[in-house]
């Protein structure tokens, strides 16, 4: 059931800021009161009990297609657009909010299913706000993120800085250059200590976060014998969980230097790693999971931001996310599904 699930959710298209038939679906699938509805956020929870609350929390929204529509099942994987970023995921807590409704089973633990649109878009467009603002989550003692990871628990994660840096000069014709001031010229020394950089290696709570830094675009020139007078290029700073915003900012700025500026600044905190309450502890268990760090940003990060324990556990595997090849193992979904069927029962 689980693999046909994914399937059907697959194959209803949800790329980011179209996700509202998805979102119909699952409202109609989950049997569990829906407690709070707005646009494409849902949220279902059973019956409150003064047990600890724990959310299962998971994103609507695909990158675009790749000719990967419709999905099919085929060697043991669901093989479709978003079957592992992350409708495997979502298809897991589909089935996990229909079992907790039909077989009503002792719980340790309160459940809330959190399903929420626009993840894959920069953090400023993110609905989780709303949901902190509404205060639908805050008692929450641990949040469950069900991005990819490959049935691993992943604590943490990295922050983000995408930002734009400008290099300007004087233009100017390139058969008398010392004339014009050349943009390429500024860009070349000003990134030779940028590109290159080594990892920054840094332990927390015993995982090894790498923070790094890539320049992964850059755009100059007007014509073939024009020396420019503007360089732009966008950077990537994925820093480590022991830097603030402020300071990963302040670092990256210390870098660039006094040779160029910033401009378009994008800045997603780094999430905290929560991994030493019983609650994670016993998740775990339930589902004898490796403990690693997340090597890139998701939500955990928003949730870490106010103040909530969050981890990242899910079915897909991280290497299949966002690939024209995208799928989910039917095996790793009945892995997930039944380490967190364990994992809420008494």
């Amino acid at each position: 059931m689980l693999a046909e699930r994914t399937l059907q959710l697959v194959n209803v298209p949800s790329v980011s800021l179209e996700e509202a038939a998805l979102a119909e679906l699952i409202a109609e699938s989950v049997a569990l009161p829906l407690v709070h509805r707005q646009d494409s956020t849902l949220l279902f929870t059973t019956e409150r009990s003064g047990r600890p609350l724990v959310v299962l929390a998971g994103h609507l929204d695909t990158v675009p297609a790749q000719e990967n529509l419709p999905g099919r099942i085929e060697d043991g994987a669901v093989h479709g657009l978003g079957a592992a970023d992350m409708k495997g995921g979502l298809a897991v807590m589909v089935e996990l909010g229909r079992w907790l409704a039909a077989e009503r089973p002792e719980l340790a633990a309160d459940v809330a299913l959190l399903f929420f649109p626009r993840e894959e878009l920069p953090a400023e467009q993110s609905a989780l706000p709303a949901v902190f603002a509404a205060g639908l989550v805050d008692d929450a003692e641990l949040v469950v993120m069900l991005e990819p990871t490959a049935n691993a628990i992943q604590a943490g994660c990295l922050g983000h800085i995408s930002g734009t840096l400008v290099f300007e000069g004087t233009s100017g014709h390139s058969a008398r250059p010392w004339l014009a001031d050349n943009a390429i010229d500024r860009a070349v020394a000003a990134l030779a200590g940028l590109v290159g950089r080594p990892p920054r290696d840094v332990e927390i709570e015993g995982l090894l976060f790498r923070e790094v830094l890539s320049v992964t675009e850059i755009h100059g020139g007007i014509a073939g014998n024009v020396i420019p007078d503007r360089v732009e290029c966008t950077v990537s700073f994925r820093y480590a969980p022991d830097r603030t915003p402020e300071q990963a900012e302040a670092e990256l700025r210390r870098l660039v230097g006094a040779a160029g500026r910033i401009e378009r600044l994008g800045n997603s905190p780094a999430g905290g790693v929560a991994i030493g309450s019983p609650l994670a502890e016993r998740l775990r268990e339930a589902g004898g999971f490796a403990v690693e760090p997340k090597q890139a940003w998701t939500p955990v990060a928003e949730f870490s931001a106010h103040g909530l324990a969050a981890l990242n556990l899910g079915p897909g595997d991280p290497r299949y996310a966002h690939r024209r090849d995208e799928q989910v193992e039917t095996a790793a979904l009945e892995r997930t599904f039944a380490a967190l069927q364990r994992f809420v029962s008494a």
